[in-house]
């Protein structure tokens, strides 16, 4: 008798989640779901909070060495941002029954991953122009598409964080415009970030949706709307753009636009390389998760005095 009362709860439940998909409205906290769609979201959502705050170490260390005041706040500004999103998206990922302390553990862990991008060095001024225009333009492609994911709180905080990622890209791209009109140093320094920052971005958006063993549940959740390789198009058809107007050569010898595509082609990609980074072999990873897990425990007596903090506060009321 209970496992049939078990059953049909299950099949209750699961005829309402298929409703909402049915009509494309958005699951909130409180609705019945699968384990599975909750489960692929915790890993999505912690990958992408991960990958906010584990962005802010490359950028960070060129605070106080940017070449103007003016350069060293908008930094300063741009770093806040994406520690902001981290809170967000751990904020939106707590809904689904996973603590922040959990998810913390697993990145240190490697059970949760962060993007392949933040595991090359950024190793002058020009990067950190490459970063906000590659990386944080490729991010906005993704971005803007998440808008539009089945799940309310990370849609509602994708509107948010994409507003901010567009001055990203935009103080990356005038980095790397001011370094194109600088002298013959200046313009070879921006030329060698974009060629080292320009295969990693096109990695972000991860291999062929038919080599990605969560795509299937992905589109079928409406968790994706978008296929990696129509995002990955669209981030090259506008920054190739954006590249000639500054004098920029992208650096793949088979790029060619397709009249009938509609969009460029381009070469092949090193998914050795990216399957190497992503398992933990590239340029930064252990230095990341190395400074990730000291500032954690640095952090400990900030964490234990909140907490201390709001138990005194309960006591009064």
């Amino acid at each position: 008798m209970e496992q049939r009362d078990d059953a049909l709860v299950q099949s209750t439940m699961q005829s309402a989640f298929d409703r909402k998909m049915e009509q494309d409205m958005p699951i909130e906290p409180k609705d019945e779901m699968p384990e599975g769609y909750r489960k692929h979201l915790i890993r999505q959502m912690s990958q992408h909070a991960h990958s906010e705050v584990i962005g802010m170490q490359p950028e960070g260390n060129w605070i106080t060495r940017a070449p103007s005041l003016r350069a060293r706040q908008i930094l300063l500004a741009k770093i806040q941002d994406e520690c902001g999103h981290g809170l967000y998206l751990y904020s939106a990922a707590e809904t689904l029954g996973i603590s922040r302390a959990e998810m913390t553990e697993q990145l240190h862990t490697g059970k949760a991953k962060y993007s392949n991008i933040f595991n090359y060095p950024a190793l002058n001024w020009a990067d950190v122009g490459a970063i906000g225009w590659l990386v944080d333009g490729a991010a906005i492609v993704n971005q803007v598409s998440l808008q539009r994911t089945s799940y309310g709180p990370y849609s509602r905080a994708m509107v948010r964080i994409c507003k901010e990622e567009s001055f990203h890209q935009r103080q990356g791209y005038e980095i790397m415009s001011k370094m194109m009109c600088g002298t013959v140093a200046q313009r070879e320094m921006a030329q060698d970030a974009m060629n080292r920052w320009w295969w990693p971005s096109l990695m972000m958006f991860g291999p062929h949706d038919s080599e990605s063993p969560h795509t299937g549940d992905a589109f079928r959740w409406k968790i994706k709307r978008q296929s990696n390789d129509e995002l990955r198009a669209k981030f090259i058809d506008k920054t190739v753009q954006q590249a000639d107007v500054i004098g920029l050569t992208v650096p793949d010898k088979d790029l060619r636009w397709n009249e009938a595509r509609g969009h460029y082609d381009h070469g092949p990609i090193n998914w050795q390389e990216f399957y190497k980074v992503i398992g933990g072999y590239g340029p930064c990873n252990v230095q990341r998760i190395a400074h990730h897990k000291k500032v954690h425990s640095d952090g400990a007596w900030v964490r234990a005095a909140a907490e201390a903090y709001m138990t005194k506060q309960k006591l009064i009321a």
